[in-house]
Order: structure tokens, then C-alpha cells, then sequence
């Protein structure tokens, strides 16, 4: 479990250094009808007729994220990731979000935390900020850390930094995960975390990367159609697979009584 654990977050490293952060980030929930089939499969676990129509959204929304899409990268190399990073918008979405994850953590959390589910999911999506970028960056500074050039030091140093940010966000997002399980539905949290969690992320990475510059309208229509076609998957495939209804009940008479 933990090696199969493993793979997957390498695979998912080299994902985000390979292609836009745009794409990457919401195709992540194909795992979501992936694991429900194989489970349905394997371990014979119900998956009712909600279930398999949230798996074809989720699909076929995934196909619609594929095409529209951005075909390159806006970054390619440390010296732009230095410069985007340094970029005083940049810098003022980070404090904003600094500052809202300082409210969320000792503020709202402590008093509003296990009745909201908001608070822990915001508190989660925000670092979702620092995580996803800091992963794309950390590839992208790798690439000069070995090569014999005056840059090789700044990419190393660039690199620890980095690892140092993406370590602490993923050991707070833990720990507010395991807060959240404990005061909520698994599922109903998982749903909506996602669409939270990609939606700032997306964010995040548009600031950073700028990767939605070279997206037209027609596209960047279609990526917020595949988007919510696959939230709408996901919502179907976890807040309802508990649902007991099945495609013969269609075919049950309504029985009335006076």
C-alpha cells in the first residue's frame, strides 16, 4: 500500500514538471472513479447507478479538460520561475493568503472548526497555494541543480526552499485532513475539497505561471465545462454512494394508496 502510496506522488512530481498545472490538478480526481470501479470489481463493493454516472462525467469532463487545455508551458526554466516568483503580484496573493490561513488556523478553527466543514476545507485548499506550486518549482529548479554553472548554487538554494515550504504545507494539511474525518462524512468532505482544493490551486498557479495567458475564450470555456463536469462526477460518486437506487427501480411500478 504504501509503495503503490509512493509511485503515485512521483507520478504525480513528474506530471506537474512535464505539463500546465492546470491540467494536471483536476485530472488528479480521475482516482476517484478509478478506485469506485475497481473496488466495484475487485472487492465487490455496490456501486449504484449514481455512482456509475458520476464515473462517466468524470471521464468524459476529463476528455473536455484534455482538449482545451494549454498546449505549453509559460515556464520552462529557474531563471523565470526566480522572476515569477519575485513578482509583486505574486508576492500579494501570497500574504493574502497568509494572512487568511493565520485567521482560519487560530481564530476560526479553534471556535468554528468542528461544526463548519468550510474551516477545514479552506484552511486545506489554501495550502493547497503553497504545495502545488512549490512541487512544480522544485522540478524545475532540479534541472540546474546538477549542471556546472554559476546558477547550480541559486537552484540549490531555491530548491531547499521549496522542499522547506512544500513539507510544512503537506504536514498542516495532515493534520486538518485527519481533523476533518473526525468531525465529518468522509465523503461529503472528500467532494467538496476537491472542487475547493483545484479551484485555488488553479488560482495559485494562473498568478504564479500565468499559464492561462495564451488560453483563449473558447477554451478557457471549455476547461470550466470539463471542470464542472467532473465536480459534478465526483460529487455524484461520493456524497451519493450510499444512495440505495438502482436502474430496475425505474422499472417498479408506483404503487399508490388512498
Amino acid at each position: 500500500g504504501l509503495l503503490t502510496v509512493a509511485l503515485g506522488q512521483i507520478g504525480n512530481f513528474l506530471a506537474y514538471t512535464a505539463v500546465p498545472t492546470v491540467l494536471v490538478t483536476p485530472l488528479g480526481a480521475l482516482g476517484v472513479p478509478f478506485g469506485s470501479i475497481l473496488a466495484s470489481y475487485l472487492l465487490k463493493e455496490k456501486l449504484n447507478i449514481l455512482g456509475k454516472l458520476g464515473c462517466l462525467l468524470s471521464c468524459a469532463g476529463s476528455v473536455v479538460l484534455i482538449i482545451h487545455s494549454p498546449k505549453s508551458e509559460s515556464v520552462t526554466t529557474q531563471a523565470e520561475l526566480e522572476e515569477k516568483l519575485t513578482n509583486p503580484v505574486f508576492v500579494g496573493y501570497l500574504c493574502i493568503v497568509l494572512l487568511m490561513l493565520l485567521l482560519l488556523i487560530f481564530w476560526i478553527a479553534p471556535a468554528h472548526g468542528p461544526t463548519n466543514i468550510m474551516v477545514y476545507i479552506s484552511i486545506c485548499s489554501l495550502l493547497g497555494s503553497f504545495t502545488v506550486p512549490s512541487t512544480k518549482g522544485i522540478g524545475l529548479a532540479a534541472q540546474d541543480i546538477f549542471h556546472n554553472n554559476p546558477s547550480s548554487q541559486r537552484a540549490l538554494y531555491l530548491c531547499l526552499v521549496l522542499l522547506a515550504v512544500l513539507g510544512c504545507s503537506i504536514i498542516i494539511q495532515f493534520r486538518y485532513i485527519n481533523k476533518a474525518l473526525e468531525c465529518f462524512d468522509s465523503s461529503v468532505f472528500g467532494a467538496i475539497y476537491y472542487v475547493v482544493f483545484t479551484t485555488l490551486v488553479l488560482l495559485a498557479s494562473a498568478i504564479l505561471f500565468r499559464e492561462w495567458s495564451n488560453v483563449g475564450v473558447v477554451d478557457f470555456l471549455g476547461m470550466a465545462c470539463g471542470f464542472t463536469t467532473v465536480s459534478i462526477g465526483i460529487v455524484l460518486i461520493q456524497v451519493f454512494k450510499e444512495f440505495n437506487f438502482n436502474i430496475g427501480d425505474l422499472n417498479k411500478p408506483n404503487m399508490k394508496t388512498d
